[in-house]
């Protein structure tokens, strides 16, 4: 499932300060879904950061998918190193809402460039989980 593999006792990549078993791996494998649009969205940046392209797709909105998503996918996690996550913001997206956003930065590289992905994400629950809606997304350099 992961193109990059991770000690489930090491840290998650996600910036919790949480093992990964006990953070963003149940995600990712699917044997518990993400309980808040938060956590869905760390688990998204795991995904990212280990490649684990599948989970990116299922985790999208139905009718935000793309044909040919998994191959831009692929290629864009080969040539892009993720950095560290920080969430700047959330409004709802807890358990027993049906919406939520996020704000958040995420660094990363590629080659030689190093940015921060700055995005407002917007979750909602489809059939009682949480999915990737859309964001408003800057660049930044750094």
């Amino acid at each position: 499932m992961f193109q990059d593999q991770l000690n489930s006792d090491q840290t998650c990549p996600c910036g919790s300060g949480k093992v990964f078993r006990e953070c963003c791996e149940p995600a990712l494998q699917g044997t518990q879904p993400a309980p808040t649009a938060e956590a869905l969205m760390r688990s998204r940046y795991c995904a990212f950061a280990l490649g684990a392209i599948d989970y990116l797709i299922d985790t999208q909105a139905k009718e935000k998918r793309q044909p040919g998503e998994a191959e831009l996918l692929a290629e864009q996690i080969q040539v892009t190193t993720w950095t560290g996550l920080k969430i700047l913001s959330t409004r709802k997206g807890l358990a027993d809402d049906t919406d939520g956003v996020v704000e958040f930065e995420a660094r990363f590289e590629s080659g030689p460039q190093k940015a921060i992905l700055h995005e407002v994400s917007r979750f909602r629950k489809d059939d009682g989980r949480w999915v990737y809606v859309d964001g408003e997304v800057e660049l930044r350099p750094c």
